[in-house]
């Protein structure tokens, strides 16, 4: 038997698609597994044991319509004996239709259901603490599995090279690995889904006020001016806790130092989910037009705990959902202002108070 597994785009959305692998293994120990996702993705599924083919989505299909064509009948040879479309958008919509599959499911969208032997309603309330993000993807696998499970948590596989080399490079970069290190998510993946700058800068100044923590900064190459404007408007005091030159050069070195980190803190994102499939400890902003609902996966208000705008001012979002208020992310953004959540961080910190 052969299943390939479709998921793009984001790294959060691949790694928590990842839970379908471990599911669909157990019951079909010997089926040929294949994940088809973006390149940039790679790294947080590489080595893991239940994935047998990593089936990367050429970057020319992204835009031209012949090279998606091309590659969809390039899998159409594949002979898929099962397709579970996660991604559901028009690229695997067409890869979907055009796949021999005998069995297709996807979630439920009037415009494509018809490709699909099996379409899925999301639920909208969580069940279970697992969030909705993970529950939906569960849900694609009843009409597969006799028994589908009811919560599964994404995992990151290291090396034991890659933790050691890890643990050799903070170490000779001056990080103590017996005290408290705290990464910062301090930019998320565009301005829409970046907290403030000047207000990130007053969380990490609350950080290292309450722990005395080592501080690094999560952020690549591109992104050091608006990195370093979160630093100088830190505390003086705050800065001397920075190691701010110490980040990891690719994906897998950033999963290797966030190993040795005992919490992360900061925008909602990859590196959040990330965190998340290490066991370590997060703390997350949401941005304004962002469900929490879905997102705040495996939330227990002590090692995972997330804060949003809705939370605090609902009144806000009385009449819209979350998603309508993308356009007004910006001018929310300024509303939601440190204050807000002050003691649920200082809550957080509690464990690792200096």
């Amino acid at each position: 038997m052969k299943i390939l597994v479709i998921q793009q785009k984001m790294i959060g959305d691949v790694l928590t698609s990842s839970i379908l692998f471990e599911a669909l293994k157990k019951e079909y120990p010997n089926a040929a597994l294949h994940y088809l996702i973006n390149a940039n993705t790679f790294s947080v599924v590489e080595h893991h044991p239940y994935i047998d083919h990593l089936v990367v989505f050429p970057k020319e299909a992204e835009k031209n319509t012949k090279a998606l064509f091309r590659f969809a009948k390039t899998l159409q040879k594949e002979k898929f004996d099962i397709v579970i479309d996660v991604y559901g958008k028009l690229s695997s919509n067409i890869i979907s239709y055009f796949s021999v599959a005998k069995l297709k499911v996807s979630y439920r969208k009037w415009y494509s259901k018809w490709i699909y032997n099996h379409t899925i309603t999301r639920t909208k309330t969580a069940q279970t603490p697992a969030g909705l993000a993970i529950e939906h993807r569960l849900q694609l696998l009843s009409p597969i599995l006799k028994t589908v499970p009811e919560i599964l948590k994404p995992k990151i596989y290291l090396t034991p090279s890659e933790i050691a080399q890890s643990k050799s490079f903070l170490t000779a970069n001056g990080i103590q690995l017996d005290k408290t290190l705290c990464m910062i998510s301090v930019l998320g993946s565009g301005p829409l889904k970046t907290y403030p700058l000047e207000y990130m800068a007053e969380v990490i100044d609350t950080i290292v006020d309450h722990t005395q923590a080592q501080i690094l900064f999560n952020y690549i190459p591109s992104q050091t001016e608006l990195a370093q404007r979160i630093y100088d408007s830190c505390k003086p005091t705050t800065q001397q806790h920075i190691y701010f030159n110490v980040y990891g050069k690719s994906l897998r070195e950033f999963l290797a130092i966030l190993y040795h980190c005992h919490a992360i803190i900061g925008n909602e994102g990859g590196a959040i989910n990330m965190a998340k499939a290490l066991d370590i400890k997060t703390f997350t902003i949401f941005s304004p037009w962002i469900d929490k609902t879905t997102w705040s996966i495996f939330e227990d208000n002590q090692n995972n705990v997330s804060v949003h705008l809705k939370d605090y001012l609902p009144e806000l979002y009385q009449s819209k959902p979350e998603k309508d208020m993308k356009k007004d992310s910006l001018s929310l953004y300024q509303l939601f202002t440190p204050n807000y959540f002050k003691n649920n961080l200082i809550q957080f910190l509690t464990p690792f108070k200096a």
